[in-house]
Order: structure tokens, then sequence, then C-alpha cells
């Protein structure tokens, strides 16, 4: 029988490929994605609407490039870091703790330093002072400036100005630095590591001007600033008081103590008081532009104290307690600068030129220190 014979008896012609039909595809068993809050772009934040924003409200209407580079840097759990701290100690405790000082704060956050400084301007502040203490000394080799010094005040500067660069080594190195790292915000962190190089810098600026000193006026022993700083009695106090303060381990008290009671007390004592209006009635008018630099230091650290502490003392629920403490540290810390102050009284009378007596210096020391203080609403008149 023919192919077409079966066909029109009803065989069922076997289908082609073509009209295979395809199996059916069922659906794979996985995981539904489920949304939630916790992505990003959830939470409404200053700015959130807009193109360009910040995670945090600028001072004035457009943040500077200090706030940018610098706030929120270091994020904490109370700031953006829903998770908690991504890190800790061995011994448990994560992150910066804001137990590591006694003094508290209802947002550590809001402190911004009124410096602005950062990575660059340190650079570019530390680079111009050098600089121009280096042309200094070349124009007064070159104008043979040293000549005019008289044999006191020779002895004057190689032991006691030689004497003060162990001093700003101790505060940078070992009350500073370790509160960089203490503090709770980056902001502050910033701040205190810049006063730390500055405080290095200065040490430094001081043993290179030793050295310059040495090579250029006859007789100067480079070698005495040692002596001093270890033996002479009128250093003594001044270095115990130091190594006290680098033995404080709350970063805020540290900090308090060196910038709100030993600089005004015995910082600019020295170095504004004496040095800056002894030296030139002595023929010396190079060492005052050194010390000039030091100076500018300490002001602008001032102004971070002010900031600083003047948040903490004025703070709506904690600034009542965090004024009798900071009254306690004056108390403990105030007699022990006056005393390392007076012990270097012998000074003002070594110079053949007097220009200006021991007590005046001090009263003006206090009066500065007074004028700090009352930013905190406290006083140091009565001890």
């Amino acid at each position: 029988m023919s192919t077409s014979t079966r066909a029109e008896e009803g065989d069922v012609q076997a289908p082609s490929k073509d009209d295979e039909v395809p199996p059916a595809v069922t659906e794979r068993s996985v995981p539904k994605p489920v949304f939630t809050d916790a992505e990003a772009g959830a939470k409404e934040f200053p700015s959130w609407q807009s193109r360009t924003f910040n995670y945090f409200t600028p001072a004035k209407r457009r943040a500077t490039i200090y706030e940018d580079v610098t706030v929120d840097i270091q994020p904490d759990p109370e700031r953006h870091l829903l998770q908690g701290w991504v890190y800790g100690f061995a011994d448990g405790t994560g992150g910066y703790p804001q137990e590591w000082t006694e003094l508290k704060s209802s947002n550590w956050h809001k402190f911004l330093d009124p410096n602005e400084e950062w990575e660059q301007t340190i650079y570019r502040n530390n680079a111009n002072v050098v600089r121009q203490i280096g042309q200094n000394l070349a124009q007064a080799r070159g104008a043979r400036a040293f000549d005019a010094w008289n044999r006191g005040w020779i002895k004057t500067v190689e032991r006691h100005v030689g004497a003060w660069a162990h001093v700003e080594h101790g505060l940078g190195m070992h009350v500073f630095l370790p509160a960089n790292r203490d503090a709770p915000t980056n902001m502050i962190n910033n701040a205190l590591s810049v006063a730390s190089a500055h405080k290095l810098r200065f040490g430094q600026d001081l043993i290179l001007y030793n050295l310059e000193l040495t090579e250029d006026v006859d007789g100067f022993d480079g070698s005495a600033h040692l002596d001093a700083w270890n033996n002479d009695p009128i250093w003594q106090g001044v270095r115990e008081n130091v190594e006290g303060i680098t033995g404080i381990r709350d970063w805020a008290k540290a900090c308090f103590v060196a910038l709100c009671i030993f600089e005004p007390l015995v910082g600019e004592l020295f170095r504004s008081e004496f040095i800056m209006q002894a030296a030139a009635p002595q023929g010396d008018f190079v060492t005052p532009t050194l010390m000039g630099a030091g100076e500018g230091d300490a002001a602008r650290e001032a102004r971070v104290a002010r900031a600083l502490y003047g948040m903490l003392a004025n703070d709506e629920k904690h600034g009542e307690e965090n004024q009798k403490i900071m009254d306690g540290w004056l108390r403990e810390w105030v007699p022990r600068s006056l005393e390392a102050g007076r012990e270097l009284q012998p000074i003002w009378s070594q110079p053949g030129e007097k220009v200006i007596r021991f007590e005046e210096s001090l009263e003006h020391a206090r009066g500065r220190q007074e004028e700090l203080l009352s930013e905190f609403n406290l006083s140091a008149k009565e001890l």
C-alpha cells in the first residue's frame, strides 16, 4: 500500500522536528529580595534632596574645604555608624570611647577648629615658618648681627633658650600626640594633631638654632642646654611640671592643663615676657623672631582651647558639671605651674640690660590666663 493510501485511510503522519512542543519551564526556587529602610538613601539628612549634599550642617551657608575633608571622616555609633564600632581593643573597648575623659558633651561633633586646619594647611603653615626662620638667620649671619651680642646674653641663650626646646618636644610628643588618638571625633583629633606638629616643629627650630649659633658665635656652648634642663635648679620646676602633665591619661585634662594653665603661666611668661622683651636691648634681634613663631603657634592653640572648652563649659546638659571638673583641675595645677614659673625668676636678673621686672611679667601672664578662663566661667585669681 502506498503512503498516500495510508494517509487517506486515516493513518497519522509522524510529526516533524519543527512541530515538537517545548517542555514547560518551571520557576526556580530562589529567595525573594526584601527591601528595608537600611539601604543607602533611606534616611533624610541635610540637603538630602539636593544633587550635591553633605551629611552634616555647615557652620555657614556653604561648607568650607576644612569641613568637607574633616567632618565625619571618623564616624561613630552616635552619628552614621548604625552597626556600632567595627573595631576595638583586646579588652573589648571599641573605637573612640567617650569615657576616656571625665568631661561630657551633648554633642562632641559640634566642635570645629576655629583655625580650620587640615592636611594642606599644616604643611603650608609650617613650611612658611621654617622658610622665614631660615631667611632671618641667613640675613643675620650676613649682617654679622651675632657680633653685637654681649657675653651675658650669649650664656642666657645657650642655656635657657636651648632648654625650652625640651619643653616643646615633651608637650608635643607626650601630651598632644596621645590626645590626638584618644579624643572622640575627627575634628578634635585633627586640631590636637596640629598642636602636636607645631610643638615638635618649634622644638626642632630651637635645636637647629642652637647648632647654628654653635658655629657662628664664638664661645657658644651648644651642649649647655642639656646641663640646664637636667641640673639647673631654675629649670627643675618646669621640668617636673611638664613631666607631670605627660603622665595625665585623661586627654581633655592633659590638654586643658597644657593650654589653659601651663602655657600662660610658664610658656608665655618665658617666651613673650622675657625673651621677646629682653633680647633687643642685649643686641639680639634674631632670637625674638624665632620665639615669635612659637608665640604664633601658641595663639592658634589658644583659639582651639577657647572653642573646645567653651563648648564643654556651656553645654546645655553637662556644662555646670564640666565647669566644676575644670575648676578642680585649676586648683590642682595652677599652684604647680605658678611655682615652676617663679623658679624661672633668676633669669630675669641675668641680662646686663634690665627691661622688665619679673613680677610685672608674671602679672601680665596671669592677666592673659584670666581672660582665657573667663570664657569658661572660671577664674584662678585666688589660687
